[in-house]
């Protein structure tokens, strides 16, 4: 990976927070990135690339990630981490 990075928090703030269907979508995202991106929350680290990692964060409704990204596109990546999550993984949102 580049030693290009991008840092940020953001707060979950759909109801249900991380649950599996919201982690799925913040996987299949992460996954279309080249770079490294860990997310931590809870005291806890996980990659966002790995579903069971992100669901042992037991991330809820006004939880704090820590967004890091490293690589050659990480700041495209956070902006779209960040997008995703504060649209409340698109959820409840009508096609």
């Amino acid at each position: 990976m580049g030693g290009e990075s991008s840092i940020e928090e953001v707060k979950i703030v759909n109801d249900l927070g991380l649950h599996t269907r919201a982690a799925t979508t913040l996987v299949k995202l992460a996954n279309t990135f080249a770079s490294e991106i860990q997310i931590s929350g809870n005291d806890l680290t996980a990659n966002a690339k790995s579903i069971l990692g992100l669901l042992a964060l037991g991330a809820r409704k006004g939880t704090k990630l820590k967004i890091v990204v490293k690589g050659n596109d990480h700041k495209e990546a956070l902006q779209a981490l960040v997008k995703l999550i504060e649209q409340g993984f698109y959820e409840g949102v009508a096609p």
